[in-house]
């Protein structure tokens, strides 16, 4: 079985990366320096991931969420407010049973580490550092990337399973990385998802447009499985004050309506998810 550390590649040339030690031993902070035959070189950091962001894949200095958001996140996930899609996720996984798998737009790594009971290995990618830090600082069996999702430093070929959960859906990557019959796990909104919350930040709402999206996929995948999720939430004020830090609401939202909203003891609202399973074709 081919560990994921063995096809990892360059985000410059395209040529494996390997160690520079004879250990590739997880938590691969061991191996201080992965480099190419053409001498790209890149440092493991000491928490545990490796950064292989170009300065030119960036469009900003700092891509990505920020660190307010990724705590928010974590500390909105952790109370359990998203368990019943983290629970789907698992089990439609544990169904593929896959060997290699790889978590893009993998944040903080909440779904990511529900993957390592399941796979024999894992990856987690995402542009924003904050991010992959908070995830290798207290996950230590996955092996943590920062980078681009549309640059995927992996081998052709090389993966059983990829998953995106509320991240970028970047088909031609995802295709190429796959290896045949390999499948592809999805988590977006559903056209309810936090209706009530939604509307106390912008009065008027339009609802998401899940099967809009998912029908681009058709060339490339076979749909397999789809389910939708949902999950009924009372949340407090730190909650509210959480779920508005980690999405883009906390910055589309007028400072009024976000004031307000952080106001109220008590919100209820319902999360909603289409979680659907492709094969590649």
């Amino acid at each position: 079985m081919t560990h994921l550390l063995d096809v990892l590649r360059c985000p410059v040339c395209s040529e494996p990366l390997s160690a520079q030690e004879d250990s590739t031993e997880l938590p691969f902070w061991r191996n201080r320096v992965w480099a190419c035959s053409n001498n790209h070189s890149f440092d493991v950091a000491r928490q545990g991931y490796l950064n292989l962001l170009l300065v030119q894949q960036k469009k900003s200095l700092t891509p990505g969420d920020t660190a307010l958001s990724v705590a928010a996140r974590r500390a909105f996930l952790s109370a359990g407010h998203y368990q019943v899609l983290r629970d789907a996720f698992a089990e439609a996984v544990a169904a593929l049973k896959p060997l290699r798998a790889l978590d893009i737009g993998c944040g903080e790594g909440y779904y990511t580490q529900v993957l390592s009971p399941i796979c024999a290995s894992v990856a987690g990618i995402d542009i924003a550092k904050p991010a992959v830090f908070t995830a290798a600082s207290s996950i230590k069996n996955v092996v943590w990337l920062v980078g681009s999702a549309i640059a995927l430093p992996l081998e052709d070929a090389s993966v059983n399973l990829v998953s995106s959960l509320f991240s970028p859906i970047p088909m031609d990557e995802i295709n190429r990385v796959l290896a045949s019959n390999g499948h592809l796990v999805l988590a977006i909104p559903a056209e309810d998802h936090l209706w009530s919350f939604r509307e106390a930040l912008f009065g008027e709402v339009k609802a998401h447009e899940p099967m809009a999206k998912l029908q681009t996929l058709d060339e490339q995948f076979e749909l397999v499985q789809q389910q939708r999720i949902s999950q009924d939430l009372t949340l407090d004020s730190t909650a509210l004050i959480q779920l508005m830090d980690m999405t883009p609401y906390a910055w589309k939202a007028q400072p009024a309506k976000r004031e307000a909203l952080a106001q109220q003891t008590a919100l209820n609202t319902k999360a909603s998810f289409v979680l659907s399973v492709y094969r590649k074709r």
